[in-house]
């Protein structure tokens, strides 16, 4: 195991829709969502209010980006 399988989350400011946020996400979570963003275009603060809207009540936003990243890195373990 390295040493980035126990690290503790980190507090993450965001900016949605005009409101400040923060989320507490690893550095391995984190960076995968900088780099999502990038290649979509966006900014993470556009992107994580993409999600912020489209996750519901069922969960917070710290989940929904970590799930958001587990699914993107899926699609595109299948797409090769």
């Amino acid at each position: 195991m390295t040493g980035r399988m126990t690290e503790r989350p980190k507090k993450r400011s965001l900016t949605l829709r005009g409101h400040r946020s923060s989320v507490s996400l690893e550095d391995a979570f984190w960076e995968e969502f900088c780099a999502i963003a990038a290649r979509r275009g966006l900014s993470v603060n556009a992107l994580a209010a993409e999600i912020d809207e489209a996750r519901g009540l069922s969960s917070g936003l710290a989940t929904a980006i970590r799930l958001f990243v587990l699914n993107d890195l899926r699609a595109h373990k299948e797409a090769r």
